[in-house]
């Protein structure tokens, strides 16, 4: 089924700069929406922003530093003027034994995946409420509703993530849909910035196997947000098809 157009509507994407994030924000420019793209990478935001070259906006900002995301707000408020879908995307993949030698990857799991989404959704929630309900969606994963060795830590980010948004889910409806994507092996950065160089092999060589595009997930994103209002796909797992 098509994705319907949503013309004037904004949407507000962290971790923006690549993968999912990015191709979540092409997707929501082709369905009408008007982009806040969020993260790090100035530079390659504001590359985006020229390709979509629809109004949309670069704005580098980081989910661990709470005063970069509301000067974010205040100039999604000022320029675009409104919120109707929040994207959760900004998070890291840390895999590896558990033990001394990874704590600080463990923090910046913790700190990126579980507390900067939660702190970007306490900025934004009241212009995603100030148009009368919007879409809260967050980037979840396989791992959040299982655990196996070594992603100890980034399942429990994920386990939190998930909890965290069925509360909210309750909290928040009718006004806003809070909508958890759970993907598998998806061809992304992710695997870049594993530390432990053992578990990056291995996860490198599984997802050069399996490894489904960003686009897959953005499509089914961009689905979910533009379902009509009477219905909310809560929690959408999405693995590659070979995926065990």
């Amino acid at each position: 089924m098509p994705t319907s157009k949503d013309t004037d509507k904004v949407a507000v994407i962290t971790g923006a700069s690549s993968g999912i994030g990015a191709s979540t924000a092409r997707a929501l420019a082709a369905a009408g929406y008007t982009v806040a793209l969020i993260a790090r990478r100035a530079e390659r935001i504001e590359a985006l922003a020229g390709e979509l070259d629809n109004g949309s906006i670069a704005i580098a900002a980081d989910v661990t530093d709470r005063d970069t995301l509301v000067a974010a707000a205040g100039r999604v408020e000022k320029e675009l003027g409104r919120v109707d879908v929040l994207l959760n995307n900004a998070g890291v993949m840390l895999l590896g034994p558990f033990d001394a030698e990874r704590k600080d990857d463990y923090k910046q799991m913790l700190d990126v995946n579980l507390l900067g989404a939660i702190t970007a959704t306490e900025v934004f929630l009241p212009l995603l409420r100030a148009g009368g309900g919007g879409d809260l969606v967050n980037l979840s994963s396989v791992a959040g509703r299982t655990a196996r060795p070594g992603n100890g830590v980034y399942a429990a980010t994920k386990w939190g993530l998930n909890g965290w948004s069925e509360a909210l889910r309750q909290e928040l409806q009718p006004d806003v849909r809070v909508i958890v994507i759970e993907p598998g092996a998806v061809a992304t950065e992710l695997t870049d910035h594993i530390t432990h160089e053992e578990t990056k092999r291995g996860a490198e060589k599984m997802y050069e196997q399996m490894a489904i595009t960003p686009e897959d997930i953005a499509e089914i994103i961009a689905f979910a947000v533009t379902r009509p209002k009477s219905v909310s796909l809560n929690e959408i797992l999405v693995r590659p098809t070979v995926q065990p």
